[in-house]
């Protein structure tokens, strides 16, 4: 089973409402869990037999205080994003916007990208995944800074598909 079809499965089990799904093969055992405690964050345990593949796992974000109603001008900000399509990342891991540090960035504010235009980088279990954009647009806005850690389903970038 490759990453692509490990990522496949997870989008798969966290649309479904699925609570828990447990895939068991010859040589990798996954079980993907969610909506723990009330939460919508799903978790991931992913381990293999040896001693030579670690487990993985990204607990649910612990409940938080409720945020102090937005200001006026944050919630006109927030109406101009709902305009954009938002590209996140299918993987846990880190991101980087370029394919080497002595490279140029894949995409900058303002490119013009097309579907299937690599877009960045992110390592996960020291594999380097391509990300490709599944739309067509302008980039608006790079929301997670190089070298940073990326959950699953987090915004990584705003498009303007007009």
């Amino acid at each position: 089973m490759d990453i692509k079809e490990i990522q496949s499965l997870i989008k798969f089990v966290a649309k479904s409402g699925a609570s828990e799904v447990k895939l068991e093969t010859d040589d990798i055992k996954i079980t993907i869990r969610t909506g723990s405690l009330g939460s919508n964050e799903p978790t991931y345990v992913q381990s293999m037999p040896m001693a030579q593949a670690p487990i993985v796992q990204s607990a649910p974000a612990q409940a938080e205080a409720p945020a102090a109603p937005a200001t006026p001008s944050k919630e006109v900000a927030a109406d101009d994003d709902a305009k954009y399509i938002t590209i996140k990342s299918p993987i846990i891991g880190t991101f980087y916007r370029k394919p080497a540090p002595d490279k140029p960035l894949f995409v900058e504010v303002g490119d013009t990208i097309t579907a299937g235009d690599v877009l960045c980088v992110i390592e996960a279990m020291k594999l380097f995944n391509d990300i490709e954009s599944e739309v067509s647009g302008k980039i608006v806005k790079v929301l997670v800074d190089d070298s940073s850690p990326v959950e699953f389903d987090q915004p990584l970038f705003l498009v303007d598909p007009s």
